[in-house]
């Protein structure tokens, strides 16, 4: 079976990049150093900063195969260069609301860079599944934790090119 892509925006292929270059270029090389000079100083099973940095060391590298891999499989999508905006795809911005009428409003963007706290809703979470395709007066159901939940498509918006 074909690993499904990682759709990502430019600016979240770019935070990847940049993590894995901080991690590969600054932070493995500072323990590396460190682990030399505390191999150096004799016995490895009590020595503290040899433990830690050899554990800091495999998480760092973990990071890194991590990274490389969602990298690789990154499909980089400009929501900028959407073609059909009156419709909910990969990078909109949406505005919903409940049957309570509580507005709240979502931008659909990569897995990795989703950041819920803030808005921004990774491409195959539930609310974004039932949003795709979705047109401005739309009413779709998304099945949540606590139970189905109806929400109305009010406005959606596009970065611009």
């Amino acid at each position: 079976m074909e690993p499904r892509p990682n759709y990502i925006t430019p600016a979240g292929y770019a935070a990847l990049k940049a993590e894995y270059d901080q991690l590969l270029g600054t932070e493995r090389p500072a323990i590396v150093e460190v682990v030399s000079w505390a191999a150096g100083n004799g016995d490895r099973s009590e020595n503290g900063d040899y433990l830690y940095g050899r554990k800091r060391m495999r998480e760092i590298d973990r990071r890194l195969g991590f990274l490389a891999k969602r990298m690789k499989a990154a499909k980089v999508v400009d929501p900028a260069r959407a073609e059909d905006r009156g419709r909910v795809f990969f990078g909109a911005t949406v505005t919903i609301a409940d049957e309570d009428d509580n507005q709240r409003t979502v931008t659909i963007v990569g897995d990795d860079e989703a950041d819920a706290g803030t808005g921004r809703i990774g491409w195959h979470s539930p609310i974004a599944r039932a949003l795709k395709g979705a047109a401005v007066g739309d009413l779709r159901t998304v099945e949540l934790p606590a139970g189905p939940r109806e929400y109305e498509v009010l406005s959606i918006a596009y970065p611009d090119a």
